[in-house]
């Protein structure tokens, strides 16, 4: 084993992994927080798994990080999910100080003295994204910034000690949309305790409300403008998200295969004397199926994140490139959980059913940014131009 895989299995063993997995069902079911996943993650180093080494971490790259992040999601995917956002953040960071920007070096240091970061950008209503924000940011004469508006889907809402948000500043000729970071302990936000959906539920992703959070000037970290733009922020966010993003549901998709495979072997028919499903003609050719959607993903998964490590300049292609791996990935991942359902029978429909948790678990994946919609226009606009007007 090479040093590269010891750091891995160091960061997240095998009996991490399984202690993990056996507490995935009961959060889920009580609606609550992965408190002890996150305990035990901290304490293995993992939430620095971008910070320098110099700093207390391991220094890794977004290679590594997909592959780790799909790891941890084949056993608790709402846990991989909200650790998502603290890595979305320190590799942003990471990524852009690997292209001389220092403007973040802050998160990779606070990250490595244990701080957690989350992301408090969504907005309901707001198809714009990082483009345009619905929130208020007003300016002050010492260079700080007060903010109102709502943020919806802020995983980690319980744990987070650092929370990214933006907004517009419409005071000047030309609005501005501000970036920076409030603290657990600013005053002006509250969390609603409104999680309670179908799947992903240990994400524990609240609604954030800011009622004039005030960022200080030395954690405001940019100002850009409206609309889209080549600011190297903008590129290593979508980089980070959407490989990430891609990464978990590639988890939920090989976990799923997995659960097939094993109860097609498990499971005997009646009526063909007793034989496995697996010995089914109907049942190898789903199980194929969905062996063949899995592979195709993994390459282009790991060719993304070593593209972006490496530096490659895919130029105008870079965007097309990384949310048609998220849409590929989440919509792989959907085909196979269903495929998996199908060969397992009308067991995998109980609510104690791993299944049937994934099942609930991978509708999220539709509804992260880039969106079908969103994605498609993106590849359209770069292969043909945007349309006339």
């Amino acid at each position: 084993m090479n040093d590269q895989q010891n750091l891995y299995k160091a960061l997240l063993n095998d009996e991490l992994l399984e202690r993990i997995r056996s507490r995935a069902a009961g959060y889920d079911k009580n609606n609550q927080f992965f408190h002890e996943d996150l305990m035990e993650l901290q304490d293995s180093g993992y939430l620095k798994m971008f910070v320098p080494k110099d700093d207390g971490g391991s220094g890794l790259g977004l290679e590594a990080a997909a592959l780790l992040q799909r790891r941890l999601a084949t056993a608790a995917p709402a846990t991989a999910l909200a650790v998502n956002m603290h890595l979305v953040w320190t590799g942003v960071a990471h990524l852009l100080a690997q292209r001389g920007d220092t403007s973040l070096d802050f998160v990779l240091h606070e990250a490595g003295q244990g701080e957690v970061f989350a992301f408090g950008n969504s907005e309901a209503g707001n198809d714009s994204v990082l483009f345009d924000s619905r929130t208020e940011a007003v300016p002050s004469d010492d260079g700080s910034y007060s903010f109102t508006g709502t943020k919806i889907f802020t995983s980690l809402s319980p744990a987070w000690t650092r929370l990214g948000i933006f907004g517009k500043d419409s005071s000047g000729p030309e609005p501005v949309l501000v970036h920076g970071f409030i603290t657990r302990d600013t005053p002006g936000y509250r969390i609603l305790d409104d999680w309670d959906t179908v799947g992903m539920r240990a994400s524990q992703s609240n609604t954030t409300v800011l009622e004039g959070a005030i960022v200080p000037s030395n954690r405001v970290f940019r100002k850009l403008p409206v609309g889209p733009n080549a600011d190297p922020l903008i590129f290593a966010i979508f980089a980070c998200f959407e490989t990430l993003l891609a990464a978990v549901y590639t988890g939920v998709g090989d976990r799923a295969l997995e659960l097939g495979v094993a109860t097609a072997k498990r499971r005997t028919s009646f009526k063909n004397g007793g034989r496995s499903y697996a010995q089914d003609p109907d049942i190898r050719w789903k199980v194929a199926d969905a062996a063949i959607a899995m592979d195709a993903i993994l390459p282009q998964l790991l060719t993304v994140g070593r593209d972006v490590d490496s530096l490659v300049d895919h130029g105008s292609k870079w965007f097309p490139k990384l949310v048609g791996l998220k849409v590929r990935a989440t919509e792989t991942a959907r085909t196979v959980v269903d495929l998996a359902i199908r060969v397992s029978g009308g067991g995998s429909y109980s609510s104690s059913s791993e299944l049937g948790r994934l099942y609930r678990d991978v509708l999220a994946g539709m509804f992260h940014p880039s969106d079908d919609e969103s994605a498609h226009a993106t590849v359209a606009n770069a292969w043909l131009g945007p349309i006339e007007s």
